[in-house]
């Protein structure tokens, strides 16, 4: 029980990562991305300018968003270089339970269930680099060698370029790897409670029609999602009263979820705001 409920928690709202699979590491093929998902981002069903597929691979899962942001890349690139702000994007997701940053390293807790006494939840320790911030180019990572239940190097890559009329795009990649254990772990997982859970992008059941994707994919469609949505809400307010500041994110990303109830969608504002205040004020401290 104690490995499915890790699972489940994993699927929800585990972390970022870099894949192990290829990404895209420089300016120019982030242009290129973007012109080849020009069409797409302008005419979809997610009511923004938004891609998002997931591959599956034996033994690594890999979520990417690619999104046009409303947000000036000067404002992006210098706004998420920033080890703390990370601490800001990654304790919206409704399973994360702290999120603290000292020095180079983000020590990051996430629970089983959504109340889950952080004391009690599974830590996970990434690295932080940034690799270029340039006037054209923005790129940082995030890495944890180690997860729960068999699974492990947990890596991110945030990358972005600036666009015309005061825009970025940007490119969000997040995967893990697993070995035996995770995968039978989540195996029970989506048999079960996740048995129902979809995600965002199109494939075709056994009789060749459209569904949307499920599995370990739509896991991690779903989580990806998650964390693209806390970055766009982390960047909306940076222009709003410090004091402010973190009562603007938390109603923002809830209402963003919302929006995609059938697969975001776990508890009602005021559980999830209740719950979110208090965890934002536990992040100021470091714990043990």
């Amino acid at each position: 029980m104690k490995s499915f409920r890790w699972l489940a928690a994993l699927a929800a709202a585990s972390a970022f990562a870099l894949p192990a699979l290829p990404v895209h590491a420089d300016a120019a093929s982030l242009r290129a991305r973007h012109a080849d998902l020009r069409d797409e981002l302008r005419n979809n069903n997610y009511q923004r300018a938004l891609h998002i597929d997931s591959t599956e691979s034996p033994n690594v899962l890999q979520g990417d968003v690619y999104a046009v942001l409303d947000h000036p890349f000067v404002k992006v690139s210098q706004a998420l270089k920033e080890p703390a702000a990370w601490c800001d994007i990654m304790i919206l997701p409704f399973n994360t339970k702290y999120c603290h940053a000292g020095g180079d390293q983000l020590q990051v807790r996430i629970g089983r269930k959504y109340n889950q006494p952080a004391e009690q939840a599974f830590k996970l320790s990434f690295g932080f680099r940034n690799q270029i911030v340039g006037k054209d180019y923005f790129e940082t990572r995030l890495n944890a060698p180690e997860g729960p239940i068999g699974t492990r190097d947990y890596r991110i890559t945030v990358s972005a370029i600036p666009l015309e009329a005061g825009k970025t795009f940007l490119h969000l990649s997040y995967s893990y790897g697993y070995g035996t254990v995770g995968r039978m772990a989540m195996q029970t997982y989506l048999s079960t409670a996740g048995a129902s859970k979809v995600g965002f992008s199109m494939s075709k059941d056994a009789n060749g029609q459209p569904v949307l994707t499920g599995g370990v994919r739509g896991a991690v469609e779903r989580n990806a999602m998650r964390y693209y949505l806390a970055i766009d809400s982390y960047l909306e307010t940076l222009d709003a009263p410090a004091d402010q500041r973190n009562e603007k994110r938390i109603q923002s990303w809830f209402s963003a979820t919302e929006r995609y109830p059938k697969q975001l969608h776990e508890m009602d504002r005021s559980t999830y705001v209740t719950m979110k205040r208090q965890e934002y004020e536990r992040q100021q401290t470091a714990m043990n």
